[in-house]
């Protein structure tokens, strides 16, 4: 099957091509710079070859490349969402964002394509009106969580037979929200955690979530979103401190009664070295529990799900190979 991964050069993109090339499909990585591509697919540990990918140059905002590079694909993911600084409305993010998916679904259509598969961000299940506007399925989002739910609908409105995932917090040594969890825990001796560690989440293997991926090229699956989780639930103070167990460190805690997320967020992004630009719309979705509204995407993709310690033990084993690991 002839595949397009749009996002070749990121966190889930990079560790797809591998897996679908793996699998005997030719594919083809987009990304607006394709050295960036090579180096992220290098990164991986994967010894590719050019003759196993064809890297191609496209920009989805411009449309530029894109019908060159659709051209005679079957299945195309679309694994793009930026994390940027917005203003107060976000209408400037959210417009990119727009554009972007209506120039690839636009063009997707207009190539054949069959399938669009699309990796979003899991909603919240209730809402709080003290929530920044937005609205998924009757509940009170973020502004990236309604953007990423914005995309979902342009991209499965454009391709009939397409699909979409729904992950909350990714568990891989080069995801970043797993990351700004592990530098908290290198750098802060006593860890002060608002109101919203006491919110549930389903946390999922890295591995997991691209073998869900690669499997929906193939599902008899048709026009569905599903939401992903791992096999545990845990709210965030948990799942901090089961990293905090494998990482082998030991950290008094400190709970508050509320958020201050504004104020927490860049405080939080400071300690680890992350920009807040990223840091701000991650805490900015935490209101609400984060939980799928069914368990049953794993079954429908034929995936068995790993556990939270042992995604977390993988996570880290890998990080260590490719960088210290200050704690340790």
């Amino acid at each position: 099957m002839r595949i397009l991964v749009i996002g070749a050069s990121g966190f889930a993109g990079s560790l797809l091509v591998p897996v679908l090339s793996a699998r005997g499909h030719a594919v083809r990585a987009l990304g607006r710079d394709p050295e960036r591509v090579r180096a992220a697919l290098s990164r991986t540990r994967w010894e590719w070859r050019r003759q196993d990918v064809d890297v191609v140059r496209a920009d989805v905002l411009s449309g530029d490349g894109l019908a060159r590079a659709l051209a005679g694909v079957e299945v195309a993911y679309y694994l793009i969402h930026s994390m940027e600084r917005t203003p107060a409305d976000g209408a400037v993010f959210a417009e990119r964002e727009r554009v972007a998916a209506e120039n690839f679904a636009t063009a997707a259509a207009a190539e054949g394509v069959r399938r669009i598969v699309y990796l979003g961000g899991l909603a919240p299940r209730g809402g709080s009106q003290a929530a920044p506007a937005g609205a998924v399925d009757g509940a009170r989002v973020s502004r990236h969580l309604a953007s990423r739910a914005q995309v979902e609908q342009i991209l499965l409105g454009a391709v009939a037979d397409s699909l979409a995932l729904r992950a909350s917090i990714v568990i891989g040594a080069r995801s970043r929200s797993f990351r700004l969890l592990v530098h908290l825990l290198e750098r802060m001796p006593v860890l002060t955690l608002p109101a919203w560690q006491a919110l549930r989440t389903q946390p999922i293997d890295a591995r997991d979530v691209i073998d869900m991926l690669a499997a929906c090229a193939t599902a008899r699956l048709s026009g569905r979103s599903l939401d992903i989780g791992g096999p545990d639930v845990l709210t965030y103070g948990e799942m901090l401190s089961g990293i905090a167990q494998l990482m082998l460190v030991n950290r008094p805690t400190v709970r508050l009664r509320v958020n201050l997320t504004g104020v927490t967020a860049r405080v939080a992004a400071a300690i680890a070295s992350e920009d807040p630009e990223l840091v701000v719309p991650l805490m900015e979705g935490l209101r609400d529990d984060l939980l799928p509204r069914d368990d049953h995407a794993a079954q429908l993709l034929g995936v068995r799900l790993h556990s939270f310690d042992a995604a977390v033990e993988h996570a880290l084993a890998e990080w260590v190979q490719s960088e210290p690991l200050a704690a340790r």
